[in-house]
């Protein structure tokens, strides 16, 4: 299966509310979709992410279990990007921080 590999929050388009695209197709390979399924922890408000998996093909409950460790993961780097952000370092992104904080929670709550 076909795999984005970095869906996180500068690589999705949003109009009114409503994702609309899907950009940087740089690390697309071939693998397991637990890798974007963990995305839906990230990118999605809390309760809807179980929605989405109930919608995904590929959403069996072995999936998602694995999903929780590349979500884990990358909840950690938008907290770092945060952080950056607060830093005034390069690269960094203060708004980050708290869409990291609060999707490490909703993994580790499994909402």
């Amino acid at each position: 299966m076909w795999v984005h590999g970095d869906l996180h929050p500068a690589n999705v388009v949003v109009s009114d509310g409503t994702l609309s695209g899907v950009v940087d197709f740089g690390d697309l390979f071939a693998g397991d979709p637990a890798w974007d399924l963990a995305a839906a922890w990230v990118l999605l408000p809390v309760g809807t992410a179980s929605r989405f998996f109930d919608r995904y093909a590929h959403a069996d409950e072995a999936a998602i279990r694995r999903a929780r460790g590349p979500a884990a993961m990358k909840s950690l780097f938008l907290m770092l990007m945060g952080q950056n952000g607060d830093r005034g370092l390069p690269g960094g992104k203060p708004h980050w921080g708290p869409a990291g904080r609060a999707a490490l929670d909703r993994v580790l709550k499994r909402v």
